[in-house]
């Protein structure tokens, strides 16, 4: 995916979603037929032999079934339904200390086994100009073992026609509510994951992922002024159950929120009502303020100064041509003194929280996920490292954090689940402002602009509302805050406790080249930063 592509995607606003269709299109049905599981395990046979033959050290090969499904809608009218399918093998190897990689579309032993012996190929030709050889974390092997992401109802078995008639709904209930324009998608995934090595395994993984992105959109007549407000919902690791609006899981207050549970009517109707208040809501005054972030916005700020700037390949320089490299470089690990945070900041990574994004038995490395501290009591304690990494933070294994987005892509560091842990002691959203003499609230992700380096950043959002003397009071609008990574985090006062912690995340963060996407999950509580330098996004320069 090239990133005008990833960038249409990725912001959903105005308009229609660019679907990221890619394999062939097939019927729903096909979507729940199974796989030939002695298939999988023949092809992969076929590749592990045949990359030894030719030479390797090491082998793995990755059979990968991918399914997509995609319901898209505007207003009362239904604009797309598509299924696809993209099937394949990938083979990675280790020849003369060196990677390799080839894939192939065709299921057969014979091909898997020639793409084999063409990774290994590679490697050899590669192996010239390789400067140090690769050295790989142990890993032990662990036999035939399966995974499944642990949903209480397959997304992909609801009938098209319930799918269409609760988008229908949703769309009605924000037209209905004064919205002028409404999309709404449903955006569901399943990724049938084989993967084998020589080091003895062989891991099945059954992987689910669900989405439902809306944009709500209000227009005053007389200006042709217009302001939108996107749907409260992430992408989460679960199933349809996701969005069947269970009370238990709102979370009450300025507007509701959502845990384990989606109301998409509801954040309809609420989204169409702000939107239109968005078009009268006072301008914010600039300067020196402070923020409550709730985890519907606070996601995308751990996402970004947190979750990149941590990956070891970016640390290391792996990525500067492409996306950049990190602030938070090896020296200031070293230390073991750097204060990334104030001592409340407690940020952790893992692929093995239910219902997140990046939960997995196995990476694809074939490596068992785990959870592991990068910033403990403010301190920077790790990065985010796989098997060919771990050795240059000292680490005896891999993090369990290597993935590739598809057959024919290969697999390298990726972020896992990057999380603020919540706060230790009883701690509300209306204790935490109770002594905010001039604030902002601020809900819902937006806008955001973040240096090379992953240090100095702005942050708009969805939903602001002006905290006054302790209460929060009318919603307001045109607000974007601006720090710098350590200053920011630094500045962090309160978070509240685990009552308030969800998950926000996102289908598409790009990395690499060629780009690949990976899905990931951010949990935290609500939390407060002070003294934090609030702009003003309508103002005119000049």
């Amino acid at each position: 995916m090239d990133r005008r592509k990833f960038l249409k995607i990725a912001g959903v606003g105005a308009g229609t979603i660019a679907l990221p269709v890619s394999g062939r299109v097939i019927a729903a049905e096909e979507l729940l037929s199974p796989a030939d599981m002695s298939l999988k395990r023949q092809l992969a046979e076929a590749g592990l032999k045949a990359a030894k033959a030719a030479g390797a050290t090491y082998a793995d090969v990755r059979v990968g079934r991918y399914l997509n499904q995609f319901v898209v809608t505007r207003e009362l009218k239904v604009q797309n339904i598509v299924n696809t399918e993209s099937v394949g093998v990938g083979v990675r190897v280790i020849a003369k200390d060196t990677w390799g990689f080839a894939a192939t579309s065709a299921l057969t032993p014979e091909a898997v086994a020639e793409a084999a012996q063409t990774a290994v190929a590679i490697a050899k030709a590669n192996a010239r100009y390789q400067t140090e050889p690769v050295k790989l974390a142990p890993v032990k092997g662990v036999g035939e073992v399966s995974w499944r992401t642990p949903t209480k109802k397959n997304a992909m078995e609801v009938p098209i026609a319930d799918k269409v008639d609760m988008l229908m709904a949703v769309n009605e209930a924000a037209l209905s509510n004064g919205a002028s324009y409404v999309n709404s998608t449903f955006y569901l995934v399943n990724e049938q994951k084989y993967f084998a090595s020589t080091d003895g395994s062989y891991i099945d993984q059954d992987i689910h992922r669900v989405w439902s992105p809306m944009s709500v959109t209000a227009v005053d007549k007389e200006t042709g002024k217009f302001k939108t407000r996107n749907g409260l919902s992430d992408p989460m690791g679960m199933g349809w159950e996701y969005f069947e609006g269970d009370p238990a899981e709102k979370v009450p207050g300025v507007t509701t929120r959502y845990r384990y549970s989606y109301d998409m009517v509801e954040d309809a109707k609420l989204a169409a009502q702000q939107a239109k208040n968005k078009l009268t809501a006072p301008s914010v005054k600039p300067g020196q303020k402070t923020l409550v972030l709730d985890p519907t916005h606070l996601m995308l700020t751990i996402h970004e100064s947190v979750g990149h700037p941590l990956e070891l390949d970016r640390v290391l320089g792996y990525e500067a041509n492409y996306a950049g490299t990190s602030f938070a470089t090896l020296d200031k690990w070293e230390t073991k003194e750097f204060q990334y945070g104030s001592e409340l900041v407690n940020l952790f990574a893992d692929k093995v929280q239910p219902a997140s994004l990046g939960a997995v038995g196995y990476d694809d490395e074939g490596v068992r996920t785990k959870k592991w501290d990068l910033v403990r009591d403010g301190i920077l304690v790790n990065y985010q490292a796989i098997r060919d990494q771990a050795h240059i933070i000292d680490e005896k294994e891999s993090h369990g954090c290597c993935y590739a987005d598809s057959w024919n892509s290969v697999q390298f560091q990726r972020m896992p689940n990057v999380s603020l842990e919540p706060g230790k002691e009883k701690l509300s959203v209306d204790d935490m402002i109770a002594d905010v003499e001039d604030g902002i609230y601020i809900v819902g992700r937006g806008s955001y602009s973040i240096d090379q380096q992953r240090y100095n950043f702005q942050f708009g959002g969805q939903l602001f509302y002006e905290i006054k003397d302790g209460e929060i009071t009318e919603q307001i609008e045109d607000v974007a805050y601006q720090s710098n990574t350590q200053e920011f985090w630094n500045s962090c006062s309160a978070i509240c406790d685990e009552r308030d912690y969800r998950l926000g995340g996102s289908f598409f963060d790009g990395k690499g080249q060629p780009s690949q996407i990976s899905s990931v999950s951010h949990g935290c509580a609500t939390t407060r930063f002070d003294n934090v330098n609030v702009i003003n996004t309508a103002r005119k320069l000049g």
